[in-house]
C-alpha cells in the first residue's frame, strides 16, 4: 500500500529537522561548497558533518561530486532553496506576530499598576 502523502511529507520534514542540515542547506542556497568550506562555516567536527551530509544526500535533496581529492555538495533543485526562503518569510511574520503580542501585553501590564 502507498504511503499517504500527508505521512510522506512528515517523513521529510523530519528529515530536514536538524539544525546542521539546514545550515547546509541554507549555505548551499548560493551554489555548490567542497566540504571543508562547509566545515568552516558550520565549525562542526568533520565526522559529524559527514554523518548530516550523508543524510541529505540519501534523501537525494543534496548532490555531491567529486573533483580531484575535493567532495563538492549541492542542492538537487531549486525547490529546496525556495522552501529554505520559505521558511524565512514565515518564521520573520511568526516572529513579528510575538513582538506585537509582546508589546500589547507590556502595554496592558503597565496600565494594570
Amino acid at each position: 500500500m502507498p504511503v499517504p502523502l500527508y505521512q510522506a511529507k512528515a517523513e521529510f520534514f523530519r528529515m530536514l529537522g536538524h539544525p546542521v542540515r539546514i545550515r547546509v542547506l541554507e549555505l548551499l542556497q548560493d551554489g555548490p561548497m567542497p566540504v571543508r568550506d562547509l566545515l568552516t562555516e558550520i565549525e562542526i567536527e568533520p565526522a559529524a558533518l559527514s554523518q548530516q551530509l550523508a543524510v541529505l544526500r540519501r534523501s537525494g535533496i543534496v548532490t555531491s561530486t567529486r573533483e580531484g581529492s575535493t567532495v563538492v555538495y549541492a542542492l538537487a533543485g531549486g525547490d529546496v532553496a525556495e522552501l529554505m526562503r520559505a521558511a524565512r518569510r514565515i518564521l520573520t511574520e511568526m516572529l513579528a506576530g510575538q513582538n506585537e503580542l509582546l508589546s500589547e501585553l507590556r502595554e496592558a501590564g503597565g496600565a494594570a499598576e
